[in-house]
C-alpha cells in the first residue's frame, strides 16, 4: 500500500485567519509612517489619509471576498487572475503576478525587518552595520519559526496577535487618560482647503497609509488551509479591516492629543517618544519592545502567506516545478519559503525603509489590484453572478471604485516608482513569452 503524496490541510479557524490578517496589517507600518503622513499632509487633517486607506481596503476587500470564497486555494491572486482572464490571457496575468511576487514579496518582508531594526535603535543605538545585522537576523528567525506544521503556525499567530492588541490598547489608553483625546478630532478641519494641493498631498500620504493596511487579503493566499472558506475568508477580511481601521485612527488621535504636530513630523520613534512624554523612559522602552513584537509578528504573517504563491503556480505547471514540493512530514511548501526568505534576507541588508514602501505599491497595483478588479468584471460577464459563492452588494460599483482609487494611489507613488513598476511588468511579459516558446 503506497502512501498518498502530502497535501495542504484545512486547519486554520476564523479566529486564526483574522489573527494572521491583523498581524500582517499592523506590523511596523503605522509606527514608522505616522510621522511621514503628518509631514506630507502638514496639518491636523492628516487623519483623512488614514480614513482614505481604510475606505480603499474595505472596497477592495469585496473583490477579494467574491474571488476568495469561490476559489479557496493556495496562492490567492494567482488563481483569481487565471480564472478571471480565461484560458488565453489568464496564464499571462497569473504568470505576471508570480513574477512580481518573487520581487515584491521579499520587499514586503524586508520592509518590516528594516522597520524592526529602526525601532530597535530607540533602546540600543545601532550603527549602519549593526542595523543590517538586526534586520537580516529577523528574516532568518522567521524562516526557522515557519518551518513547521500549519496548525502550530495558527497558534503562534494568535499569540503574536495578542501582542499587537496590547500595544494598541496601551497607546490609545494613554491618550485617553491624558485628558485631551478629542482635540485632534475637533481640529481636523482647521485651515483645511479642499484644492489641488490637498488632493495631491492626500494621494502621497495615502501611499503610506495604504501600505499600513496591506495584508487584509492574506487569508486568500492561504485559501487551501482555511476551515469553511466560503464564510471565513470574507468574514476574516472585513473583521480585520474594521478592527485595524478603528485602532489606527484611535492611535493617531491619541498621539496627536499629546505631542505637537511639529514634534511628530520630525520623530523617528514617535510612539516611543509619546509614551516617554507621559510615563517616562522605562515605560517607553517597554512599549518599544512591544512594537518590535508587533513588527516581528507582521514579518511572520506576511512570509507565511507569500510562501504559498510560487507553490500554487508550480503545482499548476506555470512555474518552476521545484516550488511545488511540500515538506514530506510537515506538509508545507518549504522550497518556496526558503527561496523568498533568502531574497528577503538579501534585501534587508541592502535597502532603506523609505525606498521600499512606494516600490512595494507601484509594483503590485497594476497586476494584482487593478488587474484583479478587471479580471472579476470579465469573469462575471462570462459565468454570471450565480457562479460565485459570495457576492458583493451593489456590483459592479465597488469594483469600479476600487480600480479608480488604486489608479490614483499608483500615480501618487511618483515617476521613478511608476517607471519601475512598468519595467518589472514589461520584463515579466517578455519572460512569459520566452518561457512559452521554450515549452
Amino acid at each position: 500500500m503506497h502512501n498518498e503524496p502530502p497535501k495542504l490541510e484545512r486547519k486554520i479557524s476564523l479566529l486564526q485567519a483574522t489573527a494572521i490578517n491583523m498581524t500582517d496589517m499592523v506590523g511596523i507600518g503605522p509606527f514608522v509612517v505616522l510621522a511621514t503622513v503628518v509631514k506630507i499632509m502638514n496639518g491636523p487633517w492628516f487623519l483623512y489619509a488614514w480614513i482614505a486607506g481604510a475606505l480603499l481596503s474595505f472596497i477592495d476587500a469585496m473583490i477579494w471576498s467574491q474571488l476568495g470564497a469561490t476559489y479557496p486555494l493556495a496562492g490567492g491572486s494567482y488563481n483569481f487572475l487565471k480564472e478571471g482572464y480565461g484560458p488565453k490571457w489568464g496564464r499571462l496575468m497569473s504568470f505576471l503576478f508570480v513574477w512580481q511576487t518573487m520581487i515584491q514579496a521579499p520587499l514586503v518582508i524586508a520592509s518590516a525587518a528594516i522597520g524592526f531594526a529602526q525601532y530597535t535603535g530607540y533602546i540600543f543605538p545601532l550603527n549602519a552595520i549593526q542595523s543590517k545585522l538586526v534586520s537580516g537576523g529577523v528574516v532568518l528567525l522567521i524562516i526557522v519559526l515557519l518551518y513547521r506544521k500549519i496548525e502550530a503556525i495558527g497558534r503562534i499567530s494568535v499569540l503574536l496577535w495578542m501582542g499587537v492588541l496590547v500595544v494598541m490598547v496601551w497607546i490609545i489608553g494613554s491618550g485617553i487618560s491624558h485628558g485631551h483625546f478629542l482635540e485632534p478630532v475637533k481640529n481636523i478641519n482647521n485651515g483645511l482647503k479642499v484644492d489641488l494641493a490637498f488632493t495631491a498631498a492626500l494621494g502621497f500620504a495615502s501611499v503610506k497609509t495604504v501600505y499600513s493596511y496591506l495584508g487584509y487579503y492574506n487569508v486568500c493566499h492561504l485559501g487551501g488551509e482555511i476551515i469553511n472558506p466560503v464564510k471565513n475568508i470574507p468574514r476574516s477580511m472585513f473583521i480585520s479591516i474594521a478592527g485595524i481601521a478603528v485602532l489606527y485612527l484611535l492611535m493617531n488621535i491619541s498621539v496627536a492629543s499629546v505631542l505637537p504636530l511639529d514634534q511628530i513630523r520630525k520623530s523617528d520613534f514617535v510612539v516611543s517618544e509619546f509614551v516617554n512624554h507621559l510615563s517616562g523612559k522605562y515605560a517607553a522602552n517597554v512599549v518599544t519592545l512591544l512594537i518590535l513584537w508587533v513588527a516581528f509578528a507582521s514579518v511572520f504573517s506576511a512570509t507565511l502567506g507569500y510562501s504559498r504563491i510560487p507553490y500554487a503556480a508550480a503545482l499548476d505547471g506555470s512555474f518552476f516545478k521545484i516550488f511545488a514540493k511540500l515538506h514530506p512530514t510537515k506538509h508545507f511548501p518549504y522550497i518556496s519559503l526558503l527561496f523568498l526568505g533568502g531574497i528577503a534576507f538579501a534585501f534587508s541588508l541592502t535597502f532603506k525603509l523609505h525606498e521600499v514602501i512606494s516600490a512595494i505599491l507601484a509594483m503590485r497595483i497594476l497586476v494584482q489590484f487593478i488587474g484583479q478588479g478587471a479580471g472579476l468584471l470579465l469573469l462575471v460577464k462570462r459565468k454570471g453572478k450565480q457562479h460565485f459563492a459570495w457576492r458583493m452588494p451593489l456590483y459592479p460599483v465597488p469594483v469600479v471604485l476600487a480600480m479608480l482609487m488604486w489608479a490614483f494611489v499608483f500615480f501618487s507613488t511618483g515617476k521613478e516608482m511608476i517607471l519601475g513598476g512598468l519595467i518589472v511588468t514589461a520584463l515579466g511579459v517578455v519572460a512569459y513569452f520566452l518561457k512559452s516558446k521554450a515549452a
